[in-house]
């Protein structure tokens, strides 16, 4: 069976949706983020990144991380398409090409736009958005996404989804990256092809069924 570490709210949401779109049956092991917990290696301390335990599964110290047939794989994205193809389907390459455009976007996602939409989510986690700092860091990583979504409004302008005109892994890799930047509303008003893309990636029942679980993590937290 698939073991899944991490809580739905962080970057292992990418995983659980995948999971979910696939219908596969996974175990979920909580790992929260050692930066949440005052004390990550108290004795009393919950499962975290910097438990011993998750160390041994991945020594990096960062969630998510999948153990899948004994094997072990620690980013995120990579793990997606780990999992498409293997199980294959719609969401996966018919062919070498669109394989090659999978990955193509997905790396694109982690290279050009993450880095950016990182900064504007942690800002808001961490209650800074109404600060000069934050202000300023937002104002910068939205300035920072214009060219690339500008680049995924024109590649939209023909197609609705990334490849072969269908959702595949790649749309719910870059999906899931640019969820971090969705408070900044007006960016996403000036690509209203972006913004729609967005909506139907949404409106998969995976993508609730994942959603679901973060709104009950955050309810018992």
């Amino acid at each position: 069976m698939l073991t899944i570490y991490g809580v739905y709210c962080s970057r292992a949401s990418r995983n659980y949706w995948m999971a979910e779109e696939l219908g596969l049956p996974f175990q979920s092991v909580p790992v929260i983020q050692a930066r949440l917990l005052a004390d990550p290696l108290a004795t009393e301390a919950r499962l975290n990144t910097r438990s011993p335990s998750f160390l041994a599964v991945n020594p990096m110290g960062l969630i998510p991380a999948i153990e899948d047939d004994g094997l072990v794989l620690t980013e995120s994205l990579a793990n997606n398409l780990y999992l498409a193809r293997k199980h294959g389907g719609p969401l996966a390459g018919a062919d070498v090409r669109e394989e090659g455009e999978i990955t193509g976007w997905t790396l694109w996602a982690a290279t050009e736009v993450e880095p950016y939409t990182v900064k504007i989510v942690l800002t808001y986690d961490n209650a800074a958005e109404n600060t000069p700092d934050g202000k300023a860091v937002i104002a910068a990583s939205v300035k920072g996404l214009e060219r690339p979504l500008a680049r995924l409004e024109a590649h939209l302008q023909s197609q609705d989804y990334l490849v072969g005109d269908r959702f595949t892994v790649a749309d719910l890799n870059l999906a899931e990256v640019l969820r971090y930047a969705m408070s900044e509303t007006e960016l996403f008003d000036r690509h209203p092809r972006v913004k729609s893309w967005l909506a139907r990636c949404h409106a998969r029942p995976a993508f609730e069924a994942m959603m679901a679980g973060r709104r009950k993590e955050a309810a018992a937290a």
